[in-house]
């Protein structure tokens, strides 16, 4: 659509993001009024319209801005605008809804199957975490290579007809389950919980205190003792504790939610809704630790892969396109995958004698010194490649580097890691730790943390050009031509960046103490 190469890169960071904060509000659907079954199907089609208005704008000359005319490069390509371009943008952002629905039902609706009350049932649903993930890459491999290798010979309309084809089929696979399906019934809205508790903590702060105006005891809590069948679909008893014992001693400032005689009785509380809203909080700066991560998996799909098209893609005779450069960590996820279920996971359970062998922060803290590391190794090879440029004096040329686009693999392997081991540990942490009635909202907080990281990248990539703009010298990320660019710079600001992040992740994983037994602190 004929955009600068800053301008898509933040047209792909603004979709992507918004895909993946989407997915909270369908993680909240399906927890409040609809079921992740119901959610999953509704999003599916709303993918498939997506897909669809995109396939047709591809396929229509009319529809897409004037060709570029080889013969006059001095005249500048005209841009995507008007009608043409809110056509474009509203089929993304109808794929960008109908992606953030089903990642927020999807995940939570597989582990609901798995039985959490036996160590076995756990172990499952570990393993379900691990293949949902290797599922991800098996999808993102056909995208990255027959998918592109169609765009780029054959045309974008027809990879838009494979994607849209292929959502379409994906409704009636997962209809021809329907009649084996453990669905969850909703159980209202889990942020009016939130807002309740919070609002009669701060509210009866200003109350004075009084024999009749005290923290209630189990006794009086308004939560009912649950019958046995409700006691069973609740995991290791979390729920028992919260009703017969008394607030706990954290976050105390919550425990004025539960008084005898609150403020009005719509903000009553119950110490189990207390209880709830407190390990929704002490979960937040987990998944806020994890933002610049995903800040780094933002530049796989942005800078990287026009770092590759500056460089000799060809493989023998094969001329690979950059944008299959992500085959890289894809490939890498689905060997490492295996690996990890069945080889390092057992092997850890015996040398710990623990259920999960390694904790889920302990994952979670592995992906992300990994990512510090693809920073530091992207800057490197940025630099390198860089150097080619100058020594072939071809800074100013648009011309193919003699340098291998298999340099830039490097950091793809190490930023898939990181996606592997964070995003698999994070949506596990989040569906156990979470509240029963909020899990699928919680366990969607590990796609808004790719989304926040997709705004975060377009937010850096602004201010960083707009603090190295002056008279003397041009932004850092600006212009036609990326060998003008100071990308190193901007990948090592990344890396201190991460590096400081972790310091800040330490502290906090440290602190945690998890709900369920026997995992331990990091």
């Amino acid at each position: 659509m004929h955009l600068s190469p800053s301008e898509s890169a933040n047209s792909v960071t603004n979709f992507m993001g918004t895909a993946f904060l989407l997915a909270l509000l369908g993680g909240f659907l399906s927890d409040a009024f609809f079921t992740t079954y119901y959610i999953y199907l509704i999003s599916a089609v709303t993918e498939f319209l997506g897909l669809l208005i995109l396939t047709v704008q591809a396929h229509s000359e009319s529809l897409k801005p004037p060709k570029c005319i080889p013969t006059t490069p001095n005249i500048p390509c005209q841009k995507i605008h008007g009608a043409k371009a809110t056509m474009l943008f509203l089929s993304l952002y109808l794929v960008a809804l109908g992606v953030g629905g089903i990642k927020g039902a999807l995940p939570a609706h597989g582990a609901e199957q798995f039985d959490e009350n036996t160590p076995r049932g756990r172990k499952q649903r570990s393993t379900f975490f691990n293949y949902f993930v290797f599922c991800l890459s098996c999808g993102a491999l056909i995208a990255v290579t027959l998918v592109v290798w169609i765009e780029d010979n054959k045309g974008w309309e027809w990879g838009f007809g494979i994607s849209t084809f292929t959502i379409l089929l994906s409704i009636p696979i997962f209809l021809s389950g329907s009649r084996f399906y453990r669905n969850k019934k909703p159980q209202g809205s889990p942020l009016t919980t939130i807002f309740k508790v919070l609002i009669s903590a701060l509210l009866n702060a200003f109350m004075p205190r009084s024999s009749s105006n005290v923290v209630v005891s189990m006794a009086t809590s308004p939560s009912p003792i649950p019958d046995s069948k409700e006691v069973a679909a609740m995991e290791n008893g979390r729920v028992l504790r919260a009703i017969f014992e008394a607030p706990s001693e954290s976050l105390k400032f919550l425990n004025r939610a539960v008084l005898d005689k609150p403020i009005s009785e719509t903000l009553k509380c119950s110490v189990q809704q207390v209880e709830e809203v407190k390990v929704v909080i002490k979960i937040l700066p987990i998944f806020a630790c994890t933002i610049m991560l995903n800040c780094c998996l933002a530049q796989l799909s942005t800078f990287s892969v026009q770092q590759a098209a500056t460089m000799n893609t060809k493989l023998g005779s094969l001329n690979i396109p950059p944008a299959s450069l992500p085959v890289f960590p894809v490939i890498f996820i689905m060997i490492l995958a295996p690996v990890y279920n069945h080889i390092i996971i057992p092997f850890t359970r015996r040398v710990t004698k623990t259920e999960t062998g390694i904790t889920h922060l302990q994952r979670i803290g592995v992906g992300l010194v990994l990512s510090i590391l693809a920073m530091a190794i992207a800057a490197l090879v940025e630099i390198k490649r860089k150097k080619v440029a100058t020594e072939s004096k071809l800074l100013d040329s648009t011309k193919p580097l003699p340098i291998t686009f298999f340099y830039i693999a490097f950091q793809y392997l190490f930023l898939g890691s990181a996606d592997l081991f964070t995003l698999a540990g994070l949506l596990e942490f989040f569906f156990t730790e979470a509240p029963f009635n909020m899990r699928s909202l919680a366990t969607s907080l590990s796609w808004a943390s790719l989304a926040m990281g997709y705004y975060l990248s377009t937010a850096i990539v602004s201010l960083v050009n707009s603090l190295t703009d002056d008279s003397k010298h041009k932004p850092w990320l600006s212009g036609a031509n990326l060998n003008q660019y100071h990308l190193e710079r901007f990948y090592w600001l990344l890396c201190a960046l991460s590096g400081l992040n972790f310091m800040h992740y330490l502290f906090w994983a440290r602190i945690y103490e998890y709900r369920s037994k026997g995992r331990g602190n990091v």
